[in-house]
């Protein structure tokens, strides 16, 4: 039965590698010259006029979990739609009541304002 799971624990393996590999290699390899343009803060071309640790506005925030969410509605609309066929009309029923409640969460965060910016 475990046998079943070797391509997976190989997948596991070989990802470690490729994201391990050249990081290290780019470590023990690459220039080690550091010198005081290359550690100073860059910011858009221009010295920095500010600290880097400012609160940012709550808004950005809600963007991103916004984003999210949506991202993750669609990360699940498209394997249903690949077995749309074989799931029935419960399968369907059950993605309309996926996405109604999303729908209601977009509502309630458009009514709120958190889609507006200024």
């Amino acid at each position: 039965m475990l046998n079943h799971y070797l391509p997976v624990l190989i997948f596991i393996v070989v990802a470690l590698v490729v994201g391990v590999v050249p990081l290290l290699m780019g470590a023990s390899l690459g220039p080690h010259k550091p010198d005081s343009e290359k550690l100073s803060p860059y910011e858009c071309g221009f010295e920095a006029f500010e600290d880097a640790r400012v609160k940012f506005d709550v808004r950005y925030y809600l963007v991103a979990i916004l984003f999210i969410l949506f991202d993750l509605e669609i990360a699940f609309l498209f394997p249903w739609a690949v077995v749309f066929d074989q799931i029935g009309m419960m399968g369907f029923l059950a993605m309309m009541i996926f996405l109604a409640i999303l729908v209601v969460g977009f509502i309630y965060e458009w009514k709120k304002g958190a889609l507006e910016w200024e």
